[in-house]
């Protein structure tokens, strides 16, 4: 968002949690920042400057908050609202690819040049690819810090850090205290069975859990996914190794556990969680204006922040929306936990009835098309999809280009418009994705009295863009659709 002074300034001085994630206020005389809704007194507006990222801050020299903790807030809704090449990059560097593959892997994934990416991300954010990266590097290891009684020494290459040295001084630098002296701040009883986080995932509110909850609980894949005492839980393939998430909502967080093989793999894990929740929406933005609309307005205003079910693995859902072409949720998961009992990979769960993580597009490509109990064509499409997403020819990670994907998309065999928005709206995550031709939609469409023909049901949402998919979710709220329900 543009940094309009006097809006932040207004913004701070009411103490709007909203504005939490879009901008930080940092305070010339104490050399702190804060995110706007810091319940300290705010400071004299001729002391306020503002930045568009935490590391933009840290760049200029200002020490993160103690009482707000702004490297805790919410993330910036416009990194999944958008599709230009600095949203792109930011999700790229929430899933740990600069760590992995330094800012030349990053630049790569992007098809720029390192300079162009720099220099655009420094440009829009204030701080390049590997201060932004830095930034997310000591908020992870202040969480492992605060709630792990792992060595100092481990937390520190688990982060991310090179040294235990640039660990040491990041931390000093970011929150004014040293690593032990962060651990001892932090409340008791913290440490528990190596390998298990506990955490609290914020978001803007409202947060209407039915729908969000509710629709990944109704298609779960058993083995890969189930619901178990008020949470959703399910594998995670992770770039070092496994884990299990287990999400259960809270009035004001989401309470977050996972179970982690590899440390290393926590930066991931948490920005694959809020993916799938799609915690970092803006729910008042796109809530304010679908009400707009007379036949959106009582939708909204029955359950308002519904957000858009997405996925933690983009090639896994292509997977299943293909498995779910014309038939039943049922049948669809019927046929995708056949594929995770044959392919999928085992593992252990402990604490529930998880057992293999989803197979990779690797492992799907070497199945025998004739093997898979589905029509002929559809068994085609399959087989086509896994080739190209094995293969490397489709991307459709974070670091997608949506129209790119969208349009190698349609041009397999048995891609029409409705895999295809449901790909872009569940895996890509395009906020204004639309299912005109799906049933659900339709007989919603029917029941508000809004056009019934998919091309006039088409025209009518032009005045919902760019936020078709949550219009989607209001929708399939109005029919007696399977999936709109919180289990008990």
């Amino acid at each position: 968002m543009p940094l309009d002074r006097e809006h932040c300034v207004r913004a701070v001085r009411s103490k709007d949690a909203r504005f939490d994630g879009w901008f930080f206020t940092a305070v010339l005389t104490t050399r702190i920042y804060c995110r706007p809704s810091c319940p300290v007194v705010p400071p004299k507006p001729e002391n306020m400057t503002f930045y568009p990222s935490a590391a933009a801050c840290q760049n200029a020299g200002f020490r993160a908050c103690k009482r707000c903790r702004p490297d805790t807030s919410p993330g910036s809704p416009e990194w999944n609202a958008r599709a230009d090449l600095v949203a792109r990059a930011m999700r790229l560097i929430a899933d740990g690819v600069v760590d992995r593959e330094g800012v030349p892997g990053l630049a790569a994934r992007l098809g720029y040049s390192t300079r162009q990416v720099e220099r655009q991300l420094l440009a829009e954010l204030g701080a390049g690819p590997l201060a932004l990266a830095r930034a997310q590097r000591a908020q992870t290891a202040r969480l492992l810090i605060e709630t792990t009684a792992l060595p100092m020494a481990e937390i520190a290459f688990a982060a991310g850090f090179a040294s235990v040295r640039a660990f040491n001084d990041t931390v000093r630098e970011v929150f004014a205290l040293s690593p032990s002296e962060l651990r001892a701040r932090a409340p008791k009883g913290g440490a528990g069975t190596p390998g298990v986080l506990s955490l609290r995932l914020p978001f803007r509110a409202p947060l209407n859990p039915s729908n969000l909850f509710g629709h990944l609980a109704a298609t779960a894949v058993p083995g890969v996914e189930e619901w178990r005492d008020g949470a959703y839980r399910r594998t995670l393939r992770l770039p070092y190794g496994h884990g299990i998430a287990a999400l259960a909502p809270r009035p004001d967080h989401i309470a977050c556990r996972l179970t982690l093989s590899d440390l290393r793999d926590l930066t991931v894990a948490i920005s694959r969680c809020r993916r799938l929740l799609d915690l970092d929406a803006d729910p008042l933005a796109v809530d304010g204006h679908l009400r707009t609309d007379p036949s959106l307005a009582p939708l909204v205003d029955q359950g308002p922040g519904r957000r858009v079910p997405r996925t933690v693995d983009e090639a896994e859902f292509a997977v299943r929306a293909v498995l779910g072409q014309q038939v039943s949720t049922a049948a669809a998961r019927t046929h995708a936990a056949r594929l995770v009992t044959a392919h999928g990979k085992p593992l252990d769960d402990p604490e529930g009835g998880l057992t293999h993580l989803f197979p990779s597009p690797e492992a799907l490509a070497a199945v025998d098309p004739e093997t898979l109990a589905m029509p002929r064509t559809r068994r085609t499409t399959f087989a086509t999809l896994v080739r190209e997403l094995a293969d490397g020819r489709l991307h459709l990670g974070v670091e997608a280009d949506w129209a790119e994907a969208r349009a190698r998309l349609l041009a397999l065999p048995g891609f029409g418009p409705w895999t295809v928005d449901v790909i872009a709206m569940r895996a890509l995550g395009d906020p204004d994705a639309f299912l005109p031709t799906d049933l659900g939609i339709r007989r919603a469409a029917k029941e508000l009295g809004l056009p019934a023909t998919p091309a006039a049901l088409t025209a009518r949402a032009e005045t919902w863009r760019p936020w078709r998919s949550y219009a989607v979710q209001y929708l399939w709220a109005t029919d007696s659709h399977p999936i709109n329900f919180l289990p008990a």
